[in-house]
């Protein structure tokens, strides 16, 4: 279920004076996709939940939290779940749709009763989930990995060649505030989103999977007094719109970004020289 506490984000100048314990109670958020389970937070960053489900022999409902202020969890806000496990469903008011692996379903405000569900018990379905505000509703809708608008960025010789999909964005599933989508590393390729950039327009939430037993540095913080975080699978980094986040593994892998704020421009970014970091 969800936590008690709203994950509140410290001010950059207080980020400076942390101690590694204080970042990562802060900004790291411990797998949530634990098996026959619902298990989510409610952050401060642009008012977003982050939660993971894994349904087992019977459906997982998505539960109301007194923090909605409202008399169900969609009355007022919109939900995105990725699926990184094996193929799902999601109910929502009654109509089913299926939600392949790497799958994306967005779930429109107004929708009441939302159920996950795996199709094979022996390989369930992993739901990666993130919710903001809304003011609008918008349909219901969901698509497979392959019918994701593709963007390929990056290059074997600066170990950065990547396959960004994108699901929930202004020239795709239709949204209010939410972006969602995910990344994939080609083989050989350790990092993601360099050079880095910030966005004060909006924050940024990363969920890194399919990594194996293998750790990845997480960099974070303002662009002139970085920070970083060791990361292992199955965990989501928060990072509010004066920091960058980027990464870097130990070998290839995947992350899903999520998005809300002012714009859904995807490319409305401020990009940062790797010169000027420190």
């Amino acid at each position: 279920m969800f936590e008690s506490t709203i994950r509140r984000m410290p001010r950059p100048q207080e980020v400076a004076r942390m101690t590694t314990a204080e970042l990562r109670e802060a900004f790291l958020i411990p797998a949530l996709q634990q098996p026959d389970g619902f298990h989510g937070l409610f952050t401060d960053l642009d008012r977003m939940v982050v939660a993971g489900a894994v349904p087992g022999n019977m459906p997982l409902e998505l539960p109301n939290h007194k923090e909605t202020g409202r008399g169900f969890f969609l009355e007022r806000r919109e939900l995105g779940a990725i699926n990184t496990g094996g193929p799902g469903e999601v109910t929502v008011d009654g109509n089913t749709l299926a939600v392949e692996p790497l799958g994306c379903i967005y779930i429109g405000m107004g929708s009441r009763e939302v159920a996950f569900a795996s199709k094979d018990m022996a390989n369930p379905a992993k739901f990666f989930i993130l919710s903001c505000p809304a003011h609008a509703a918008h349909p219901t809708v969901a698509a497979t990995r392959d019918e994701a608008a593709m963007v390929a960025l990056g290059a074997p010789s600066t170990a950065n060649e990547r396959v960004i999909r994108q699901y929930i964005h202004e020239n795709g599933i239709q949204s209010c505030q939410l972006v969602m989508g995910f990344t994939e590393l080609a083989e050989g390729s350790v990092w993601n989103t360099f050079p880095p950039h910030t966005h004060h327009r909006r924050c940024e939430i990363y969920h890194y999977f399919d990594m194996d037993d293998r750790v990845l540095a997480h960099f974070m913080g303002e662009p002139a007094a970085t920070r970083h975080l060791f990361v292992q699978s199955g965990q989501t980094v928060l990072s509010p719109s004066w920091s960058i986040h980027s990464g870097c593994g130990q070998g290839s892998y995947k992350f899903i970004w999520g998005m809300a704020g002012e714009n859904q421009t995807f490319t409305d970014m401020d990009a940062v020289a790797p010169s000027k970091l420190r």
